[in-house]
């Protein structure tokens, strides 16, 4: 009864917070100073820049823009903290140079309200970089009060729901996309200097193809007909392989309708990349290159800190086949019983392991790898020649036909990155698509259907290829030390809640 009361008096306090806030708007409007009625502001400098660049600037006339994030009111006198989107700076405001009704008029301000400043940039006595006021102007009343006025904004939950919020009053937060942005222009400068064409592809597919994983589906009412989100654009990239289009890259939103964890979210960016005339060893050189250099970049040293984790992405990361992977981490040797499909689900049990009843051997082998080997990589690594079985879009390994030339790579534990030297053999290309039909069949949502088209473009004839796909949130999530795949998605996916 207690809580429930003390929520009713905090909704009741807010309540009358607003009120005041619309009560001072209404009151600037009858005066004439309507905020919302202002179209523009010249902008001549910012927080930073006037900080970086004091001693050139100090003694000139600037005009600065930002939202009041704290305010000393001395009578005659006020200092506030502006913050713009380079960062915060001082304002000293004295009512002899702004005039008293100006001054006056200011008490109908709040913080949070965003104001145009016109000044001289100057030090004061305390040696703090600032701009001493000649011309205010109200630009936007904020009508709510900022959260960190009462109990500041930590609710994880309301910071992802209100990422507007989390930006105003935690500034480390910026940061993260800020680096997000650096990281992306990265990728796409790294690779177009290596003769890579960007392209887009369609977010709606007729065939949901290129992965394993449950689609979202929609309606075109035009068409009269279901689609979906793509899951992933692997199947048109590789169309404009076979076009002659030697080397292709997309950076885009994948949708897969899927779990929400810690490393999840339904909707997310990847980049895929293709390239003509190279196989998944290629695809692994330009992996480590790429994600080194980026590392390199962006953090400035290849020996970066993830949680409390030293990680060294520098070049010449392990190269181990999951069939050596197991039999390191688990000590179960699946070479030993090789296509023994019944010994193989007797190992795989007697570590633990879930596998279905009818498993295979090669379904046993990457089930031993996915529960008990995966999260043991916390060091870049490169997993190579996975089971024919859950790759089927990929070459088969020439000396052993029930594995394939696909690699994986990991850190932190987390699968960050797949390849492939890519199964361009239209006849097998349409005998595992059936398999996957039969799968589908047996009530796997996750299975691919069959692309009939993508088989006739094969037909035609594509070159031998390499594949890659980087999952980036994970990979800017290691970059950027955050927790949370929420942390580096500025509007992650949530279910509604009332406001």
């Amino acid at each position: 009864m207690d809580q429930t009361k003390n929520v009713n008096t905090q909704e009741q306090d807010l309540n009358e917070l607003l009120q005041i806030r619309r009560d001072k708007l209404k009151a600037l409007q009858e005066e004439g100073k309507d905020p919302f009625k202002i179209t523009s502001y010249d902008v001549t400098a910012h927080a930073a820049e006037i900080k970086e660049n004091f001693e050139k600037l100090e003694g000139s006339f600037v005009s600065i823009a930002g939202r009041i994030m704290s305010w000393r009111d001395m009578g005659k006198a006020s200092f506030m903290d502006i913050q713009d989107g380079s960062g915060r700076i001082q304002v000293y405001i004295k009512i002899d140079d702004v005039g008293e009704e100006n001054y006056i008029s200011m008490k109908k301000w709040d913080i949070g309200d965003i104001i145009g400043v016109k000044g001289e940039v100057f030090r004061t006595r305390r040696g703090e970089i600032s701009v001493h006021a000649k011309d205010l102007m109200l630009l936007s009343k904020s009508l709510r009060p900022l959260p960190e006025k009462f109990h500041g904004l930590k609710d994880t939950d309301l910071r992802y729901r209100q990422r507007y919020l989390d930006l105003i009053v935690n500034p480390g937060v910026k940061d993260t996309f800020l680096k997000r942005t650096k990281i992306l222009k990265f990728i796409r400068n790294y690779l177009d200097n290596r003769g890579y064409v960007e392209v887009e592809t369609p977010i709606l597919n007729t065939i949901p193809g290129g992965a394993a994983a449950r689609p979202f589906i929609t309606h075109h009412n035009t068409l009269d007909m279901d689609m979906y989100l793509r899951i992933a654009p692997e199947l048109y990239l590789k169309r404009l392989i076979v076009g002659g289009m030697e080397k292709v890259y997309e950076i885009g939103r994948l949708f897969r309708n899927e779990g929400i964890s810690i490393k999840h979210n339904p909707e997310f960016t990847n980049i895929e990349l293709y390239e003509a005339y190279t196989d998944y060893h290629g695809m692994m050189d330009l992996t480590e290159d790429l994600v080194s250099e980026l590392t390199k970049e962006v953090c400035g040293s290849t020996v970066i800190e993830y949680q409390g984790t030293k990680i060294d992405m520098s070049k010449s990361w392990p190269r181990i086949t999951m069939l050596d992977a197991v039999k390191q981490h688990t000590g179960l040797d699946f070479d030993e019983i090789r296509l023994d499909h019944e010994k193989a689900r007797a190992l795989a049990k007697s570590i633990g392991v879930e596998i279905k009843d009818n498993a295979t051997w090669g379904e046993c082998l990457y089930a031993c790898f996915d529960q008990k080997v995966e999260d043991k990589l916390i060091q870049p690594t490169f997993i190579l020649n996975y089971p024919i079985e859950v790759s089927p879009l990929t070459k088969r390994c020439p000396d052993r036909p029930e594995l394939t030339e696909r690699f994986e790579f990991f850190i932190n534990g987390w699968e960050l990155g797949n390849a492939y030297s890519e199964l361009n053999d239209p006849i097998d290309q349409l005998e595992r698509f059936k398999a996957q039909l039969k799968l589908r069949e047996q009530g796997d949502e996750e299975a691919n259907m069959l692309d009939e088209d993508f088989i006739i473009s094969l037909e035609y004839g594509m070159p031998p290829t390499g594949g890659l796909g980087i999952g980036l949130e994970r990979l800017i999530m290691i970059l950027t030390d955050s927790a949370s795949i929420r942390d580096v998605l500025l509007f992650p996916t949530m279910k509604p809640k009332e406001l």
